[in-house]
């Protein structure tokens, strides 16, 4: 299998990265990471965390920033990110009023053609990070596809989660095929579980340990030990043009998040991305 570099999205252990960023780093460094993806820093300036990861050796791939930060301050956040040799900037998620099928989604496709089209002069590239709920039909496509068949491929390019695209119900490594060559980056998640309809995956997010959870519903898990098959997605990720692989898990369940981050880079060590 052909190498490719693995990055860590740090959302997946923010509670250790909120207290200690530099720690963090370090230790996803010292298990064989080669950079990280953010979603929000701690308090920290960009200086800070460019000094950061010079110390530890680590690139900062891209990062999930939300549409309402985006459009608060698009020139803002294009000039943090540069500072930190960010390559890519990704749409992280969709709220309840612009998600596919409402009124704001036409809003929010103009905010990603604006900030899209601004991203390129700058010299970098916007993503855009799917969940489950952009599969649903409009005109007869998926949401998530119409986004993609609406704003210029050059404009946008896919960071599939191919957690999420299984459990719409799509085959993640047929999706990746799907977007050869518009799939730079690729978000490798793992869950154990089925859709229920009426129970919301995304609930189980920030709970605590002493709550009640739906295990049979759903849950996530390091990847490699879930219901994805682990080689052939990252096959299919190599196969349409993926520059960078990135493990993320919202939530660990029986195990610290770096001791899941360890795991699933295991997985890529053993069916030899890494």
């Amino acid at each position: 299998m052909e190498k490719r570099p693995v990055a860590y999205q740090v959302y997946s252990a923010r509670r250790e990265a909120e207290k200690d960023l530099d720690g963090v780093l370090a230790q996803l460094k010292k298990m064989g990471y080669d950079g990280v993806e953010f979603a929000g820093f701690y308090g920290h300036s960009a200086e800070e965390v460019a000094a950061m990861l010079k110390k530890h050796g680590l690139k900062a791939i891209s990062s999930h920033v939300a549409l309402k930060l985006i459009e608060e301050d698009m020139f803002g956040q294009i000039s943090f990110h540069q500072k930190i040799g960010c390559e890519y900037i990704a749409v992280p998620f969709l709220d309840g009023e612009t998600r596919p099928g409402t009124p704001g989604f036409a809003h929010a496709m103009q905010l990603i053609y604006r900030f899209g089209t601004l991203l390129k002069q700058a010299g970098m590239q916007l993503l855009y990070h799917n969940h489950d709920f952009e599969f649903v039909t409009l005109s007869g496509m998926f949401g998530l596809d119409f986004l993609y068949a609406a704003v210029p491929e050059d404009l946008l390019k896919t960071e599939l989660d191919v957690c999420w695209v299984k459990y719409a119900g799509q085959d993640p490594a047929a999706y990746l095929r799907k977007y050869a060559g518009r799939c730079p980056v690729v978000h490798l998640k793992d869950y154990v579980g089925r859709k229920v309809e009426g129970k919301d995956p995304y609930a189980l997010i920030g709970m605590n340990e002493n709550e009640k959870r739906d295990t049979q519903a759903f849950e996530f898990r390091p990847f490699g030990y879930g219901c994805q098959n682990a080689q052939e997605v990252v096959e299919a990720g190599i196969e349409s043009g993926a520059k960078w692989f990135i493990i993320e898990q919202d939530e660990s369940v029986g195990r610290t998040p770096l001791e899941a981050a360890e795991m699933s880079i295991g997985t890529l060590k053993k069916i030899g991305l890494k």
